[in-house]
């Protein structure tokens, strides 16, 4: 218990599925917890579930002036800010040959620009607080490809790249600030489920498949935590595979 008492967190994509699951965690766990999201309703509750050691911002996380809101209400309010988790973003099914520019721009904006502009605004509020750690939620389509999610795959790329530079960085500066990457395969939320199609599946079903390649958002929130804790201190530049070894399957 209270593996990260005392730290104030920023997470995006907060109203619900894996960001969801990463507010309530890291608040059960001791810490303060700023929510954002484009969904107010949803977002609010979460934040009044969680309650006063929680506040919820309404963000776009790919506007400059959103990202400077959230960092400047985050210090005002808790004085601090200790854990990024660069948590939102958008998928849309699309190949090569299927997607256009207007939805690669858009998809871009969301999930590589977005990042980017959470771990510029992160970083210097992070050096006045002593150090921190920022977790960037991509995906194993960042490492293998998926053809089918073209413009997806290459964002979620860019987010790889953006945090092994992101940390290299941080290292040679001496700030004793973190970036790692998470990269899921498919998780049991409304979004994916949504691309699929197909009605929600309990966890406990899908589980009893060995070769199931659907994790529940706890998976995700439980390695959130550990990367957001001092437990992993030493870890920075990681890519950590969430995806019951799929990319390594062959299959």
């Amino acid at each position: 218990m209270n593996r990260v008492e005392g730290k104030v967190c920023i997470v995006t994509g907060a109203a619900s599925g894996v960001g969801r699951e990463d507010a309530l965690l890291l608040a059960r766990e001791g810490a303060k917890v700023v929510l954002t999201d484009l969904n107010d309703e949803a977002g609010r509750q979460v934040a009044a579930e969680i309650g006063a050691n929680a506040l919820f911002i309404r963000h776009d996380i790919s506007s400059e002036a959103d990202w400077q809101n959230v960092i400047k209400t985050t210090l005002e309010t808790f004085g601090r800010l200790d854990v990024l988790v660069n948590n939102a973003g958008i998928l849309a099914v699309g190949s090569i040959e299927d997607t256009s520019l207007e939805l690669w721009q858009k998809i871009q904006r969301v999930n590589s620009d977005g990042y980017f502009l959470g771990c510029k605004y992160a970083i210097p509020a992070m050096k006045d607080s002593g150090g921190g750690s920022i977790v960037n939620m991509s995906s194993v389509a960042a490492l293998a490809g998926m053809p089918m999610f073209c413009a997806y795959s290459a964002s979620k790329g860019a987010v790889a790249a953006l945090t092994r530079a992101v940390a290299l960085h941080c290292k040679h500066q001496g700030y004793r600030i973190r970036c790692n990457s998470v990269h899921p395969d498919g998780i049991n939320t409304p979004m994916t489920q949504a691309i699929g199609g197909v009605k929600p599946i309990p966890q406990e079903e899908l589980d009893k498949d060995p070769m199931n390649r659907m994790c529940d958002p706890r998976d995700i929130a439980n390695l959130v935590l550990f990367l957001a804790s001092d437990e992993s201190r030493f870890v920075s530049g990681a890519e950590m595979r969430i995806d019951n070894a799929q990319l390594i399957s062959g299959i």
